[in-house]
């Protein structure tokens, strides 16, 4: 029997791509509303009842909604995109090879907490290694992004493409939560084990989709004696045998002129690069990624799989 599904929020641009995603499969039964009547509570609340797993593609308040509406049924379970339960200790972190045990936790969870795009990138470079104790907790981590305008939802595509709009944004690209408070710091902080909140200055570009994450550090400020070749070692040793996140070769990354933020556009898979000059005292870790692919809908339905395997 096809597994039901709801997704809450279909009709915005991150449940619009889980939909697509699962358009053309047989395994699942996609519950859906009306867009007529996507305010009507009542139609709302028996949909994410009915279903197997609810996906919440909502505002943080109205996913806290959301879930209230489950009180007294223990039988659905939910993946909330939103970042109202990435560091709910209640709730299961949504990102499968953030070590080796994470996808046998999602797998057996009712409560799914979807990562961010800029975490997702973010956590893959810094957990591993603080989990080998290379980085003291003392290290003030700096982590700079740069995404693709979707990663702002409708009202953002719209100022980027729409040039007749009064708030028409047409700057190339351009840097935000300038006051360093962005909501995603809290998640890093959790999931990449720091000590300390990171500094993270977030950016977006007049692209749709793709993101670039950036780590830069010293490595004499490291614990032991790292190297550009330890830290990569340490990297792919990490992530050894994973379909979606890939280390690349220090061969290849050397070889590159240039890394394309759009590269994995309309892909879910992430890629991991330790750039640095051999010899030298510093490394930019860099994670590559759709940030609607392995940042949002991707890994929504990567984790609704491992949860279907159950």
């Amino acid at each position: 029997m096809a597994a039901k599904i709801f997704i809450d929020g279909e009709h915005g641009t991150t449940g619009l791509q889980i939909r697509t995603r699962m358009a053309a499969r047989r395994d699942v039964e996609l519950l859906s509303i009306p867009a007529a009547e996507r305010r009507n509570p009542k139609m709302r609340e028996d949909l994410l009842n009915s279903a197997d797993i609810a996906i919440l593609c909502l505002p943080d308040e109205a996913s806290r909604e959301a879930v209230s509406m489950l009180s007294g049924n223990n039988s659905v379970r939910v993946i909330d995109t939103s970042t109202a339960y990435r560091v709910n200790p209640d709730w299961v972190y949504g990102f499968a090879e953030m070590d080796k045990a994470q996808g046998d936790k999602i797998r057996a969870a009712r409560y799914v907490a979807n990562p961010g795009c800029y975490p997702t990138g973010a956590i893959a470079l810094l957990r591993p290694l603080r989990c080998a104790g290379l980085i003291p907790d003392s290290y003030p981590v700096t982590v700079n992004a740069v995404s693709g305008y979707t990663g702002g939802g409708k009202n953002l595509i719209a100022q980027m493409e729409d040039e007749s709009r009064d708030d028409h944004i047409d700057t190339p690209h351009f840097l935000y939560g300038l006051n360093l408070s962005h909501k995603h710091v809290p998640e890093m902080t959790t999931h990449g084990m720091l000590a300390r909140a990171p500094i993270f200055s977030p950016s977006v570009g007049r692209f749709p989709q793709g993101m670039i994450v950036q780590v830069p550090l010293y490595l004499d400020d490291l614990a032991g004696s790292q190297t550009l070749e330890s830290i990569h070692a340490l990297l792919a040793d990490y992530y050894a045998g994973q379909e979606i996140v890939s280390v690349v070769p220090l061969s290849q990354s050397a070889a590159l002129p240039r890394v394309n933020a759009v590269e994995l556009a309309g892909q879910d898979t992430m890629k991991l690069f330790v750039f640095g000059k051999p010899g030298g005292a510093h490394v930019n870790l860099v994670a590559l990624l759709d940030n609607l692919g392995k940042g949002a809908s991707g890994a929504a339905v990567q984790n609704m799989d491992l949860m279907l395997s159950a």
